[in-house]
């Protein structure tokens, strides 16, 4: 098994933010300015230790805002070259438990949306309001 480059990588890794990000919050604050009501950190049913960043439980709409090292944005991401090994086994992980979460969601009947954190926060809510709208008509009355 390949591991940290030194103790101190491992400590900044631990301290890294994993939510309530500064993209995360600006989505929220305008999602609840525009009236729609969510849950946050809402656990991924049937998947242990997985979280869902904004769920709309009613429609089943899952919002989820990666950051662009972590998740391999197609932009922004970068290669360190400290223990790139260690780095890039760890980063392949991320990305295929990110595919694993959609997949998983997607066939429980869940809308995934799935954000970069560099996109702006305007145009992610117009998406994520068109798309509970969208769901919350299909699901009928009463939803």
């Amino acid at each position: 098994m390949i591991t940290p480059s030194s103790p101190g990588v491992s400590a900044r890794i631990k301290r890294q933010v994993s939510k309530d990000t500064g993209a995360e919050l600006a989505v929220r604050r305008l999602l609840h300015a525009a009236g729609l009501r969510y849950r946050v950190e809402y656990p991924v049913p049937g998947m242990a230790r997985r979280r869902i960043d904004v769920a709309f439980t009613r429609t089943k709409v899952a919002v989820l805002i990666d950051g662009c090292f972590w998740h391999g944005c197609p932009q922004h991401a970068t290669q360190p070259k400290a223990n790139a090994e260690w780095w890039r086994q760890k980063l392949d992980r991320n990305m295929a438990r990110d595919r694993e979460t959609t997949e998983h969601l997607t066939a429980a009947g869940w809308t995934v949306l799935r954000f970069w954190e560099h996109e702006a926060p305007e145009d992610v809510v117009e998406r994520v309001m068109r798309a509970v709208r969208e769901q919350g008509q299909s699901s009928g009355p009463g939803t």
